[in-house]
């Protein structure tokens, strides 16, 4: 391991307050089932191996006591709040519960709950690689698929050229005080935020794109959780 990378120190905010709908399933997808162990467990554990964690804030529902349940959550450096109704409320709300520890430039890393497949690797090199960015990076993989545009009712009306495009994937990292900073002004203007990067670019920021594993996959519909059963058996993800 790069000896820069082992002293990196970060905090981890982990947006947990979903229900995911297109799951289909009669509880939080967050609490459903891989080898014994819960979505949430797995992406928990796995962040917490990362030698330069200082600390992890997950923000789950307020109605939700499954997260007590957990073994994991015995865990010192594991710290719980109220998250919100969207997910950029969610990591505002573990933004604000850090303002107190953190100094304007420190990293704060942001990693989806239901992502429990990233490696290890993957982590690492997102924190190579914007080690001196005055900003930060996020993690993702270029689109490899053909894609098409389509009209209101579906009809194809062209190709698009995919050279310059990237599925955006977690974790995002980023300091600290430009990320609070985006978060308020987006909500605040009634911007919609669907990951951390995109508040950033609203604020006049160019974060960093760091190519990842394309098999860090979000766990949404039925069929992801069945992939994730597959990639959490290999032994880079253990």
């Amino acid at each position: 391991m790069n000896s820069s990378i082992a002293t990196t120190r970060f905090w981890a905010v982990v947006p947990a307050a979903g229900v995911g709908a297109r799951m289909g399933a009669s509880q939080p997808k967050q609490y459903l089932r891989i080898h014994h162990k819960t979505i949430l467990e797995h992406t928990l554990e796995l962040l917490l191996r990362l030698p330069g964690l200082q600390g992890l804030v997950v923000l789950v529902s307020p109605d939700d006591d499954g997260w007590r349940d957990l073994p994991v959550f015995s865990q010192p450096r594991i710290e719980v709040a109220e998250g919100g109704a969207e997910r950029s409320d969610s990591v505002l709300n573990g933004l604000r519960l850090l303002r107190q520890r953190l100094q304007p430039s420190d990293w704060v890393l942001v990693h989806d709950a239901a992502r429990p497949c990233v490696t290890i690797d993957d982590i690492e090199g997102l924190l190579a690689a914007v080690a001196e960015h005055p900003v930060g990076g996020i993690l993702g993989a270029p689109v490899s698929d053909t894609l098409k545009r389509a009209d209101a009712d579906r009809g194809i009306r062209e190709t698009v050229d995919r050279s310059a495009l990237w599925r955006a994937l977690t974790p995002q990292l980023f300091r600290f005080a430009p990320l609070l900073q985006a978060l308020q002004d987006a909500l605040e203007q009634g911007l919609v935020i669907t990951d951390e990067a995109s508040a950033l670019e609203a604020a006049g920021f160019t974060p960093l794109m760091v190519e990842g594993r394309s098999d860090n996959i979000k766990i949404t519909r039925p069929e992801d959780l069945l992939l994730a059963e597959l990639l959490l058996r290999q032994p880079e993800r253990r």
